[in-house]
């Protein structure tokens, strides 16, 4: 009875260390989530966010490097979110061997992000990327400013542009914070 009582509040402990920010397992909602690609600027990469008959979310598409193009990326704007109490950006993912960037905004006004890269392996995975490591950036260039470490976070994107033409797909089962 004392391993049952113990292993439960170590549950609820680990619960209460987490912040889910996407959960996509069974169908979750990602008409919140939009593609911004390089056409921004004249460019003609494309990318597309979609739902997997499993449920999870899956981004796919075309990194294309003419016009001065070369990215393609998936945002998600949400209310503000309290992150002081956590060390992590944790992601459940199956990607495809390539390198993306997983950005963050402590609010979506401001024009620039803070980015760290993570390489997938092809297979599923869940990747830890610690929140210290992100550093300020906007349209390629580095900031001379602090790596992150605001107290809340308002947008989250994912970013793919390694500079070359490629395909891409990620499939995304959930995102959060620990």
């Amino acid at each position: 009875m004392k391993v049952v009582v113990l292993l439960l509040f170590i549950f609820i402990m680990d619960q209460d260390n987490t912040l889910l920010i996407a959960d996509f397992k069974n169908k979750g909602d990602i008409s919140e989530w939009y593609v911004v690609d390089d056409g921004v600027m004249g460019g003609l990469s494309q990318g597309t966010f979609t739902s997997t008959d499993l449920g999870n979310a899956l981004y796919t598409g075309t990194v294309r490097t003419e016009n001065n193009g070369g990215f393609s990326s998936v945002r998600y704007g949400f209310s503000t979110k309290g992150v002081s109490k956590y060390l992590f950006v944790t992601l459940r993912i199956k990607g495809d061997g390539k390198s993306y960037q997983f950005r963050i905004k402590e609010d979506r006004s401001q024009r620039y992000s803070y980015i760290t890269t993570f390489k997938t392996s092809g297979g599923w995975e869940t990747i830890k990327l610690p929140l210290a490591t992100f550093y300020p950036s906007f349209r390629g260039y580095s900031l001379n400013k602090p790596n992150f470490s605001s107290d809340k976070i308002e947008e989250i994107a994912i970013l793919i542009g390694n500079k070359t033409k490629e395909s891409f797909s990620l499939e995304i089962e959930s995102i959060y914070l620990e």
